[in-house]
């Protein structure tokens, strides 16, 4: 049995917190809420699991870090046996940074993607795990392009990266290709203004 800890919030916790519940061979230990009026920290006390703190937060196999926009630091990494795999809106190495949707569009690329990857002490710099591709729509805005497609793909990637690993197959971990790195800074309400 995998023992697997959810942190995270809005739409891709709790989805994902829905589908591990169903998952063979998974068991939900925790969940880490930003608070008590997120949507996971409501579907997890409909299940009664434990809502827990980042830093109080018990061990277990693996933990997945949906919609998480804080740095996790390594002294909680290390809690969890095979690592913490997080989701990032983009195809890493590019667009490493908090705003990778809005830096897509930005540039005009017709193609972006998602990756989960294993959390590491650098900003989206972890080894990669699963990763896959989708169109970015013409005048599609960044929250139109993480509901229609971004958000729904780190579901994916999450369960199908997730059911692997409770079926014994070991971590892909392969490690992001330097030379092909880019980090956006965040946008700001100045930056828009200017662009």
């Amino acid at each position: 049995m995998l023992t697997v800890a959810v942190i995270g919030q809005k739409w891709l916790a709790e989805r994902l917190l829905s589908a591990l519940l169903e998952m063979p061979g998974v068991a939900v230990t925790a969940v880490v809420p930003p608070g008590p009026a997120d949507r996971l920290a409501t579907l997890a006390k409909e299940y009664g699991l434990p809502a827990h703190g980042l830093e109080d937060c018990p061990p277990a196999d693996l933990a997945l870090a949906a919609h998480l926009h804080r740095f996790m630091p390594g002294h909680i990494r290390a809690r969890f046996r095979l690592g913490v795999l997080g989701y990032h809106p983009s195809l890493l190495p590019a667009h490493r940074g908090r705003d990778a949707v809005r830096w897509a569009i930005h540039m005009r690329e017709r193609v972006t993607g998602g990756t989960v990857y294993w959390m590491d002490d650098g900003a989206d710099t972890g080894p990669l795990e699963a990763q896959d591709f989708c169109h970015i729509l013409p005048n599609e805005t960044p929250a139109e392009l993480w509901r229609r497609a971004l958000a729904p793909l780190g579901l994916r990637l999450f369960t199908e990266t997730v059911a692997r690993l409770a079926s014994g197959e070991a971590p892909r971990m392969t490690p992001q290709d330097e030379r092909l790195a880019t980090f956006e800074p965040a946008f700001g309400v100045k930056k828009l203004a200017q662009d």
